[in-house]
C-alpha cells in the first residue's frame, strides 16, 4: 500500500478513537490472563508454548523437542509426543470426576432441546467411533461431514478424532457440487449427513445433495460424474424425519448404527503433528483449498486463546458461539477449545430471527449464557432490528461479549458492549483465519484497556506486524499488509496435496513471512486496524482506499445499521466507489421525512467526506433491505462488484437468501438509489 497524503489523512480520521474501556478493578483482579504474559512470551515464545502445551493437555506421550522449524514454510511442533484430541476434549474430564457436568445444551429451531453431560458425550462419541470402525474407516481415513449445527455434528467430528481419522467438514448450506469436490480431493471414505435441518422455520434437505454429489441426478437435469471411488458409506442422522432416497449397502442410519456400537472405545493415540483435519475455503474462484491442521499445536493454541481472550471459568461459565460447525469458527471454538478447557456452551441451529428477532437474547437469558462469540454482520443486524427486542430480554448474565469473522466498526462495537453488555462488559474483537487455525490478535479482557473498532495487539506468543511493499514494518499511523512472521502452533500445515500451492498462496509475497492477504493499519499507539482483505482496497484516482474504512465511516451516521462499499470501473477515476446501505429500523419508518433515495445517498456522500474526504464519497449509494450473506453472516462482496458493474451475478449458492441479488440488482438499475418496496 503506497502512501499518500489523502491516504494518510484518511488512516488518521478513521484510527483516532479516542474512547477506550479498560476493566474494572474487580474484572481485572479475577481474570484468567496477566500482563506478565506478554514479557514472558517475548523472551521466549518457544518456552511460553511449551508450557502451555504441558499445562492444558493430556500427553500420552510427552514430547521432549517443542519446534522444528527445518523445514520452514511447514512447522512442527511437539512432534515427538502422542495424544488424542477427543480424550483431551471429553474422556480425561470424565476421569478426574465432570463426568455431569454439563457440556453441551442444544437448542433446536423449533423449540426441542437437549443437554448432554461430559459422561453422556463419552458414550456416544465412544459408539460414534466404534461405529465408523464397523464400517471399515481407520487411522488417517478421511471422513466428510455434511451435517446441520446438531450435536451429532460434534460428535461425529470428535468420533473421527478418537480413532485418528481425518474429519473434512462441508458447510450444510453449500451445494451438491461444492461438496463433491472436497469429496473427491480429500478421497473421503465415508460421508455422514443428515435427512436435513431446520432453516427459517422449515425442514431443508441435506440428504439429496449427498446423493447428487455420488452420482445421482442433478438439480440441472443432468446426472454428475461417476461415483467417486473413494466413497464406502453414508452415515445418515435422523434430524427431521423427512423422506429420503435410500442406496441399499452404502446408506446407513446413524441412529441404528451407533445402537449396534459397544460404548466402550480406547482413544488412539497419534503423533501430534498427525492430520486432525482438512477444512476448504472456498474462495472467489479456482479450485478450493484444503487447509490442513494437526493435532498437538493446534489443540494448544485453540485451548490457550479460549481460556485467556474470553477468561473461561469451566465451572461456572456458559459459553455460546453463534459459529456453524461448517467453518473453522465452529472448529475452533464450538469443537475444540471449549471441551479441552471442560466448559459448558449453548449449540444453536436455527437463525437469530426464527421464530422471533428476540431468539438469540431468549437462549441467552433461558440458560444464563455468560460469554458471546459472534459475528460483526450479527451484531449489525439486531442494530438494525432496534435495541427494543434486546431490552426485552435480561442480558444480565453477560460478562464477556467477543466478535469475529470480520473488521467490527467503532459504532457497532459501541453498540454492542452498551445494549447487550449492558455497558459493562468487555468486548474482545478478534482476528484470525481458517489458515492461522486460532486467534492471534486480540484484546485480552482484565488486562488490555479496549479500543473500539481496532483488534489492538498480538496475543502472547504471536509475531504480527504490519508492513509496507519492501517488508519493513511501517511507523505507527500509517497502513500496509499484515503479517506473521514467526511459527505459531496452530498454524496451518500446508493445502491438501498441493504443497506448491501452500507456498505460492502464502510465502511467496514475503520471503520468508506468511501473509493471507489482509490489509491493516497502526494508529498512533501501534494499536492494529484490520482494513479487510487487500483485494478489498480500491484504486480512485490514483489514491488506494480501503473498502473496511468507508463502510465505517457509513456506519457511523445515525441513520445506517450495515453497509458494504465494492469498487466499480469508472473512465474518469479508474474505480468508484459504490456503496450499498440498509437503514436503522427507527429510520425506515421516517424514510420520507429524511428524503427517498437521492436525498439520503447526498446526506451519506456528505457524511463520508467529513469523516475521510472528498476523494472517498461514494458514487452511488444504494438503499437495500437486505445484503448478499453466507449463512455464516459474511457479506459476499464479490456478488456486489457483479451489480456494481453490470456483469452477469456469479455463483449464489452459498447465500442464506439467494433472491436478494435480483432485489439489489433491480435497485441499481433504477432511476435513482431509492429505497426498494418490501
Amino acid at each position: 500500500m503506497t502512501d499518500s497524503a489523502p491516504e494518510n489523512a484518511a488512516l488518521e480520521n478513521l484510527s483516532t478513537e479516542e474512547r477506550t474501556f479498560p476493566p474494572s478493578d474487580a474484572f481485572a483482579a479475577q481474570a484468567n490472563a496477566h500482563t506478565e504474559m506478554y514479557s514472558w512470551a517475548a523472551a521466549d515464545s518457544v518456552d511460553f508454548w511449551a508450557e502451555q502445551a504441558r499445562s492444558l493437555l493430556d500427553w500420552t506421550t510427552p514430547f521432549t523437542q517443542t519446534l522444528d522449524w527445518s523445514g520452514a514454510p511447514v512447522a512442527r511442533w511437539f512432534a515427538d509426543g502422542t495424544l488424542n484430541a477427543c480424550e483431551n476434549a471429553v474422556d480425561r474430564h470424565v476421569a478426574a470426576g465432570n463426568g455431569e457436568r454439563t457440556a453441551i445444551i442444544f437448542e433446536g429451531e423449533p423449540g426441542d432441546n437437549r443437554v448432554l453431560t461430559y459422561a453422556d458425550l463419552k458414550r456416544e462419541v465412544s459408539r460414534a467411533a466404534n461405529a465408523l470402525e464397523s464400517l471399515g474407516v481407520t487411522t488417517g481415513d478421511r471422513v466428510a461431514v455434511y451435517l446441520p449445527m446438531i450435536p451429532e455434528a460434534v460428535i461425529a467430528m470428535l468420533a473421527c478424532a478418537r480413532i485418528g481419522a481425518v474429519h473434512s467438514v462441508v458447510f450444510g448450506g453449500f451445494s451438491a457440487e461444492a461438496l463433491r469436490s472436497r469429496i473427491d480431493d480429500a478421497q473421503a471414505r465415508l460421508v455422514i449427513t443428515a435427512d436435513g435441518g431446520y432453516r427459517r422455520g422449515a425442514p431443508a434437505a441435506l440428504k439429496p445433495a449427498v446423493d447428487e454429489a455420488l452420482g445421482g441426478q442433478a438439480d440441472s437435469g443432468g446426472p454428475l460424474d461417476a461415483k467417486p471411488s473413494s466413497v464406502q458409506h453414508v452415515l445418515v442422522v435422523r434430524r427431521t424425519g423427512q423422506d429420503v432416497g435410500w442406496t441399499p449397502g452404502r446408506d446407513v442410519w446413524w441412529h441404528e448404527a451407533l445402537e449396534a456400537a459397544s460404548e466402550e472405545h480406547t482413544p488412539v493415540a497419534v503423533e501430534a503433528e498427525h492430520p486432525l483435519f482438512v477444512l476448504y475455503t472456498s474462495g472467489t474462484t479456482g479450485k478450493p483449498k484444503g487447509i490442513l491442521h494437526t493435532t498437538g499445536g493446534y489443540l494448544t493454541q485453540t485451548a490457550f486463546t479460549h481460556l485467556n481472550v474470553f477468561d473461561l471459568k469451566p465451572e461456572t461459565d456458559v459459553y455460546w458461539c453463534t459459529a456453524d460447525v461448517g467453518w473453522v469458527t465452529g472448529h475452533s471454538y464450538v469443537v475444540y477449545a471449549p471441551l479441552v478447557n471442560g466448559g459448558t456452551q449453548v449449540i444453536y441451529e436455527g437463525t437469530p430471527d426464527t421464530p422471533h428477532r428476540g431468539r438469540w437474547w431468549e437462549i441467552v437469558a433461558k440458560h444464563g449464557v455468560t460469554i458471546l462469540y459472534t459475528a460483526p454482520t450479527a451484531i449489525r443486524t439486531c442494530m438494525k432490528w432496534g435495541e427494543d427486542i434486546p431490552n426485552g430480554y435480561n442480558l444480565s448474565s453477560l460478562r464477556v461479549l467477543g466478535s469475529v469473522g470480520e473488521p467490527i466498526n467503532p459504532e457497532a462495537w459501541t453498540w454492542y458492549r452498551r445494549v447487550i453488555g449492558g455497558d459493562r462488559t468487555p468486548v474482545v474483537d478478534t482476528w484470525w483465519q481458517t489458515e492461522t487455525g486460532a486467534i492471534m490478535i486480540s484484546p485480552l479482557p482484565g488486562v488490555t484497556a479496549a479500543k473500539p473498532g481496532s483488534a489492538q495487539t498480538p496475543l502472547p506468543g504471536i509475531h504480527a506486524d504490519v508492513v509496507d511493499e519492501t517488508a519493513q514494518p511501517v511507523p505507527n499511523g500509517s497502513g500496509g499488509y499484515l503479517v506473521l512472521t514467526q511459527p505459531w502452533p496452530a498454524m496451518l500445515r500446508g493445502i491438501w496435496g498441493d504443497h506448491q500451492r501452500f507456498v505460492d498462496t502464502y510465502w511467496s509475497r514475503f520471503e520468508g513471512i506468511y501473509f493471507a492477504g489482509d490489509g491493516a493499519k497502526k494508529d498512533a499507539d501501534g494499536d492494529i486496524w484490520l482494513l479487510g482483505r487487500v483485494d478489498d482496497v480500491m484504486n480512485v484516482s490514483g489514491h488506494r482506499l480501503s473498502t473496511t474504512e468507508i463502510e465505517s465511516a457509513l456506519v457511523s451516521h445515525p441513520m445506517v445499521a450495515e453497509a458494504a462499499v465494492v469498487g466499480a470501473t469508472d473512465e474518469t477515476t479508474g474505480q468508484a466507489v459504490v456503496a450499498f446501505v440498509i437503514l436503522r429500523g427507527e429510520f425506515l419508518d421516517r424514510v420520507d421525512e429524511i428524503g427517498e433515495g437521492a436525498d439520503v445517498a447526498a446526506t451519506l456522500r456528505a457524511h463520508v467526506a467529513h469523516e475521510i474526504g472528498p476523494i472517498a464519497k461514494p458514487r452511488t449509494i444504494l438503499v437495500v433491505n437486505e445484503l448478499p450473506k453466507t449463512r455464516s453472516g459474511k457479506i459476499m462482496r464479490r456478488l456486489l462488484r457483479d451489480v456494481a458493474e453490470h456483469r452477469t451475478v456469479g455463483d449464489v449458492t452459498t447465500l442464506a437468501d439467494s433472491s436478494v441479488m435480483s432485489l439489489i440488482a433491480a435497485g441499481l438499475d433504477a432511476p435513482k438509489a431509492a429505497r426498494p418496496k418490501p
